[in-house]
């Protein structure tokens, strides 16, 4: 007997979880159903990444690091699966080398960003780099799978939780991506993923007072004004770096806290 194949429903992810949205709420691309998220669903996915910031900021900057080198492991052994989606061999390649050269960077952020200061008096004095707690993050249109890890990576090795909205016209890379997640160590709530629309979703992205920075370089070019706006009321760290990876995008989202110490106590 001939079998029919399964239709895949492609949810957000939330908490660790796949869900539909609150308001139960679909758009379609290519035939295929896709999450509508809401504010409230945006609401969920922040109160999850608070949640969790204590405990992946708390972990080792070298746990961290190996973490995001098994999200690079996993997504090796799903090339094909990505490819399927509209990725090209070029792009998936580039969002694993991403991964892994940021996990490469996890135990070494403080060394470099991080300084011993010369001051006058009997005391030490130390700036530290903490992370900002949590970020939100719209993704590019294109390209959508490397587009989306370039702004995820760099915040999320330094101890950051994150709240993202995928490229609304290309989010399947994105969902499948957040499968990855899913199948790695990272811990639940970490990193939320949200798809629909994002002229409905970026401006309660950067409004909402327990989001500590925002990235907009995946915003539409006639939004960002306006969502600079709403970022800066609640006095958000707003970031607009370009594409690539650098040590500059990890410190986008770090704090830099100096500490005095009396000398011989």
């Amino acid at each position: 007997m001939e079998r029919f194949s399964i239709n895949k429903t492609y949810k957000l992810y939330i908490d660790g979880a796949f869900s539909r949205s609150e308001s139960d709420r679909s758009y379609k691309i290519q035939e295929a159903n896709i999450a509508w998220g809401s504010r409230k669903d945006l609401r969920d996915a922040v109160y999850a990444a608070r949640k969790a910031f204590e405990g992946w900021s708390g972990r080792t900057a070298y746990n961290r690091g190996q973490i995001l080198y098994r999200i690079a492991e996993i997504m090796e052994g799903r090339t094909d699966q990505f490819i399927a989606l509209g990725a090209t061999d070029d792009e998936v390649a580039q969002s694993i080398d991403t991964w892994v050269w940021y996990a490469g960077w996890s135990d070494k952020i403080a060394q470099v960003l991080g300084s011993t200061n010369p001051v006058s008096g009997p005391y030490f004095n130390f700036t530290i780099p903490e992370p900002s707690g949590v970020i939100g993050v719209l993704a590019p249109e294109s390209p959508p799978l490397l587009g989306l890890t370039e702004r995820i990576a760099p915040a999320l090795v330094s101890g950051n939780t994150i709240v993202g909205v995928a490229s609304e016209s290309a989010p399947f890379t994105a969902i499948t991506l957040a499968e990855v997640f899913a199948t790695s160590d990272i811990p639940s709530g970490v990193i939320n993923l949200l798809t629909g629309r994002k002229k409905e979703l970026s401006p309660w992205l950067a409004s909402h007072m327990d989001i500590n920075a925002i990235d907009l370089y995946g915003a539409p070019a006639e939004a960002k004004p306006e969502l600079q706006s709403l970022a800066a009321e609640n006095i958000k760290r707003i970031s607009n770096k370009g594409p690539g990876r650098s040590l500059w995008h990890i410190a986008e989202f770090l704090e830099l806290k100096t500490f005095w110490h009396p000398i011989g106590l």
